[in-house]
């Protein structure tokens, strides 16, 4: 018996979110199909002009947002970003580095030391254990 292998397809909510880019600016043809893997994998190997454009200039999703400021989703919400953000506004953002930016920053910052500490750590206990044996 032979198994068929079906084309794995995905909302284009997923495939926006894989390719970084909000998904209400993305071409109506885009946003009403669905995206078949090979189409992903196409679009992100050349990604054509509009993608391109996305990715530039945005308007940028969340994710990305808080990415190219250097802070948290949870960061973003605090300091009152909720909607999307073109490149534009995000450059402006960082020129005028507001105080609550400047907050989120330095506590991602943290965030990052205490996660190496951690890594570190258990490297180091790794190391002990395998020593020990």
């Amino acid at each position: 018996m032979t198994s068929h292998k079906t084309t794995q397809t995905m909302k284009p909510a997923t495939a926006a979110k894989k390719l970084g880019v909000y998904l209400q600016a993305t071409p109506a043809e885009f946003q009403d199909g669905v995206v078949t893997r090979n189409e992903l994998n196409a679009l992100q190997a050349d990604p054509p002009a509009w993608l391109q454009d996305l990715r530039r200039n945005g308007p940028h999703p969340r994710p990305v947002v808080a990415s190219k400021l250097g802070v948290s989703i949870a960061g973003l919400a605090r300091g009152g970003i909720t909607d999307p953000l073109t490149t534009e506004q995000i450059d402006a953002l960082k020129d005028e580095m507001p105080e609550w930016l400047q907050r989120e920053r330095a506590t991602q910052a943290e965030v990052r030391k205490e996660a190496a500490r951690i890594k570190e750590k258990q490297e180091q206990q790794e190391q002990q254990e395998k020593q020990e044996k």
